[in-house]
């Protein structure tokens, strides 16, 4: 053993340190050539994607999302107003409502929840 406790025939480590900057530089061309491949290829990969593996369309787009999404308003509106809305939003969607669903399942179509 020499006298920082290795064996003196084992060859000497290499340097455990990188060249300074050179992690940063790593990662920039990293992000450059994501950047470029996107700009040739990303919404033709991203529909390919989204037709071929919604799967993981889905978990990019979640992946995206904040983990807790918070939504203020200064609106006050009245349950009324608040109905109203609903229906105008409703009717633009051309999305049936109340009765109106449930008469859409019973007919073959689709339920919407109940509420």
């Amino acid at each position: 053993m020499n006298q920082h406790g290795k064996s003196p025939h084992l060859p000497p480590s290499p340097p455990t340190t990188r060249p300074k900057g050179s992690r940063n530089r790593l990662g920039q061309a990293f992000v450059q050539a994501l950047q470029d491949d996107f700009q040739e290829h990303g919404p033709q990969v991203i529909e390919t994607i989204r037709s071929e593996k919604p799967e993981h369309y889905l978990k990019l787009v979640a992946s995206l999302l904040p983990n807790e999404l918070k939504v203020t308003t200064d609106i006050e509106l009245s349950d009324e107003q608040l109905d109203q809305r609903i229906r105008q939003l409703a009717a633009a969607l051309d999305l049936p409502l109340g009765s109106e669903a449930r008469a859409g399942a019973a007919a073959g179509g689709e339920a919407a929840p109940p509420g």
